[in-house]
């Protein structure tokens, strides 16, 4: 009964209920930039709209909902019919524009958000990245939208849902004490074990160097981990999966490009005047060509991500792609080819995969290293 009425309150401007949800949406402003900041995500204060935005649009929304016809009473409440929901019980569900304390409620926001996209900005594809969880509420607001005339073709809102990070009981994941975990602990506690990888696999690195690959190998087992996947599966978090150097992982694909990118060291080679020399790539042998061919699917793997927004094409792409490159290295010997034009050739095709594998794993967000 608290919680409504303080809605009611917030939603009015009472001056006391403001100042406390000014010092929580700059406490969770300020806990969000900590997070971007790890992550490499390049969204800043300016760029946050959150529900408050669309508080002056909300009555205007709810007027013109009444003046379509569309809202009814019910038992004190103000709701829109939608055909096609029903309850638990198998009862109609319709979906609350106000409640009967008199305050708007997430769909009413919602709803004002589509209109202020649809009419402000003329958008013409909004995606709703938001947990499977919440597909009944937003075709609901989606169907409202389209009855009152806010969506309609070629204009659409499409939610991008995704799947729970699972614990080891398979239940959602929390810390020991029962707990939500928080982002951040999960991603400084995968840069510290990161860290402990690499300074046993190489104790001689110089400390400055680790740190900076233990924060892109450590972040980019998160990111992977999540992108990976099937978006709307639920996943088990494992940070022995995520961190481990064989299977679909980031530290794999990472090893992958900087195993690649060794070669023109150890070959010798003037990287930028081989591109520009005009030596040309021969397929002669049927690894050669099965890696060529994973090559030019690029493309295709990135029309696949966009047409039906899922990430975990374009990993598996670039695990099938770093899978054929190793069959091409220990079949067809580049460093000591035949001749310097079968090198040049397979100099070429390292060039692309390293550069194929490095511009997947940066649309995936996550960075690369030349040494790991």
């Amino acid at each position: 009964d608290r919680s409504r009425a303080r809605v009611v309150l917030l939603q009015g401007g009472d001056e006391e209920t403001l100042v406390l949800w000014r010092r929580l949406v700059n406490m969770s402003a300020a806990y969000f930039n900590r997070v971007y900041t790890k992550l490499g995500v390049l969204l800043t204060d300016d760029d946050l709209a959150g529900e408050s935005r669309y508080q002056p649009l909300m009555e205007g929304v709810y007027a013109r909902l009444d003046d379509a016809g569309l809202l009814r009473e019910d038992d004190g409440a103000m709701v829109v019919d939608v055909d096609g929901f029903t309850n638990r019980d198998g009862d109609p569900l319709p979906l609350i524009a106000k409640s009967r304390t008199g305050a708007f409620m997430y769909a009413t926001s919602d709803l004002a958000c589509v209109v202020d996209r649809a009419e402000r900005l003329d958008a013409d594809l909004m995606l709703y990245v938001i947990g499977s969880p919440q597909a009944q509420h937003l075709q609901m607001v989606f169907a409202v939208c389209e009855m009152a005339g806010w969506l309609t073709p070629p204009r659409q809102a499409v939610h991008v849902g995704f799947g729970s990070v699972l614990g080891d009981d398979r239940k959602m994941l929390r810390s020991r004490a029962g707990a939500s975990v928080k982002l951040v602990d999960l991603l400084d506690e995968a840069v510290e074990r990161a860290d402990a990888k690499i300074r046993d696999a190489n104790p001689d690195l110089d400390p400055g160097v680790r740190d900076h690959v233990a924060n892109i190998v450590g972040i980019g087992a998160i990111k992977y981990a999540d992108l990976s996947h099937n978006r709307t599966s639920d996943y088990v978090f494992s940070y022995d999966k995520m961190l481990a150097m064989q299977g679909n992982t980031a530290a794999y694909m990472q090893n992958s490009y900087a195993r690649v990118r060794s070669i023109f060291g150890k070959a010798d080679v003037d990287l930028a005047a081989l591109r520009e020399s005009g030596a040309t790539i021969s397929l002669d042998s049927p690894t050669e060509r099965a890696l060529a061919m994973a090559i030019a699917r690029f493309p295709e793997a990135l029309e696949r991500v966009a047409a039906d927004y899922r990430p975990n094409h374009l990993a598996a792409y670039l695990f099938e792609l770093a899978g054929r490159y190793s069959e091409f290295y220990e079949q067809c010997p580049v460093i000591k080819a035949e001749s310097a034009t079968l090198q040049q050739s397979r100099l070429l095709l390292c060039d692309l995969t390293a550069r194929v594998i490095g511009k997947g794993l940066t649309l995936l967000g996550i960075e690369t290293v030349e040494r790991m």
